[in-house]
């Protein structure tokens, strides 16, 4: 447990990373979230960080996150760094025992992940919700429930699509694991509460629109520990907009989410929806909870969410994922004990 928080007080926040998302956490804390305030920011640019601070009242810019995170006025850390940065951020957090939201992923790789997770333990407590942002959404959270209620019966199948419209110079084929499919990774632990057990991965021809190099689309297939199979395509240039889909079948019904299309016209004789062109468009509602959620637990001493077990185990299924990506061979997933302080 961690202290409770006065509810008088707001609680204060050092984000790490003042990127992308770092610069969003801090506009949402900022004019969104209730209950918290952007005690600081930290980034290895420091004229970048005294930028961003600059839009907040009171908020304090640093280099250096140990600095920031021996300030009084730090109760909790948010990180959106580049995720090699961490591991080094995680662990002083500990020194502090402070409570964190860490933005996927947990680390790069397992054997990093299972360090950071080794060192929660230690403490005796939780200190780290992963950011995994699907949890969150509303359309995610009701198929959920629709699952654990089991009206269906057992779920036999998961089928996932995950659409990117392009991507950025640079982007490299393990990263449609890694970035992207990791996150159906979490989704399918989480909705199935099973562990994902082997991978496979299949490259069709690519895509004319693909750049060189990059094998896109793929269709990923899971295995899990309880007997149900998931197929994921893969598609990071495809060209129209963002779109993330899953269907889970049951031994008596199925159901589909991410098939809303927002507004609906009709004009000029056509008619027709419109598709989100990035993840934080279609996904804004769920960061919003998630922050929220994260910030209300912690005022209460508490820690909830995706755990660092969960970080640690989508590490080590993507690992598997990008063995798998290049040999085209079934791989198996191989997961250190679960400590109990994570459950069974």
């Amino acid at each position: 447990m961690t202290r409770r928080h006065p509810a008088s007080d707001p609680l204060g926040i050092a984000v790490i990373g003042t990127g992308r998302m770092g610069s969003d956490h801090v506009r949402r804390i900022d004019r969104v979230v209730s209950g918290a305030r952007v005690a600081a920011v930290i980034d290895v640019d420091g004229e970048r960080a005294e930028r961003v601070a600059g839009t907040v009242d009171g908020c304090a810019a640093y280099t250096d996150p140990a600095a920031a995170m021996a300030d009084d006025a730090v109760d909790a850390v948010l990180i959106a760094s580049p995720g090699p940065a961490h591991e080094a951020a995680l662990l002083q957090a500990f020194k502090h025992d402070l409570p964190v939201l860490c933005e996927k992923p947990l680390t790069p790789d397992a054997a990093s992940a299972l360090r950071v997770l080794e060192a929660e333990a230690r403490l005796g407590h939780r200190r780290v919700q992963v950011g995994f942002m699907r949890r969150y959404d509303a359309e995610y959270q009701r198929l959920k429930s629709l699952l654990d209620a089991g009206e269906f019966g057992r779920t036999l199948m998961l089928h996932c699509t995950h659409r990117n419209a392009s991507t950025p110079p640079g982007y490299a084929t393990p990263m449609m694991i890694n970035d992207s499919v990791v996150h159906e990774i979490d989704v399918t632990r989480w909705l199935l509460d099973q562990e994902i057990t082997a991978v496979t991965v299949l490259r069709p021809a690519p895509s004319s629109a693909a750049p060189e190099g990059l094998s896109d689309p793929q269709l990923v297939l899971f295995e899990t520990s309880g007997g149900a199979v998931v197929d994921v395509e893969i598609f990071v240039n495809c060209g129209f907009g963002y779109q993330v889909r899953c269907e889970a079948v049951g031994e008596r019904g199925t159901a589909r989410i991410g098939d809303a299309h927002g507004m609906y016209v009709n004009a000029a004789g056509r008619w027709g929806g419109e598709i989100p062109q990035d993840f934080t468009e279609r996904f804004r509602d769920a960061y919003d909870r998630e922050v929220q959620a994260w910030v209300d637990a912690t005022r209460r001493g508490e820690v909830t969410g995706p755990s660092a077990w969960d970080g640690y185990a989508a590490a080590a299924v993507c690992e598997a994922g990008v063995r798998a990506q290049a040999t085209g061979e079934r791989t198996p997933v191989t997961l250190a004990a679960r400590p109990a302080l994570y459950g069974a």
